[in-house]
């Protein structure tokens, strides 16, 4: 079990980084493709907004590869604990405000990496 959580863990970690990377660095291309319900005319004059989203998204994704390289076992789950909470409460709430597919590519992939951290203990 052990290996499947930090698995998952690194698979919500690399969604994360390519979600920053959609919206610090390829808002106005990529983006549009992503978020195809999002009006076209707003890429451009969101693209700082989208840019500060991103860098949120970094720092849950940091957070999550910093508890794959931790040592101490219990320290590792804490840490990895901590922020799949984030990613699935930060997931919960752009579904409900956001869009419900956020549900499905975000949260859930976040609460079965968590459960399995937490079968893991």
């Amino acid at each position: 079990m052990k290996l499947i959580a930090l698995i998952l863990i690194g698979l919500v970690a690399v969604e994360h980084f390519y979600i920053l990377w959609i919206e610090m660095f390829a808002w106005t291309t990529k983006g549009r493709a992503t978020f195809k319900s999002f009006p076209s005319e707003l890429f451009e004059p969101t693209k700082t907004l989208a840019a500060n989203q991103g860098l949120y998204n970094g720092f849950l994704a940091s957070g999550l590869i910093w508890a794959l390289l931790i040592g101490d076992p219990l320290w590792s789950k804490n840490v990895a604990i901590f922020f799949l909470s984030c990613v699935v409460i930060a997931g919960l709430y752009g579904g409900l405000t956001a869009g419900k597919a956020v549900i499905i590519k975000q949260m859930l992939p976040a609460a079965i990496a968590l459960g399995a951290v937490i079968a893991w203990m």
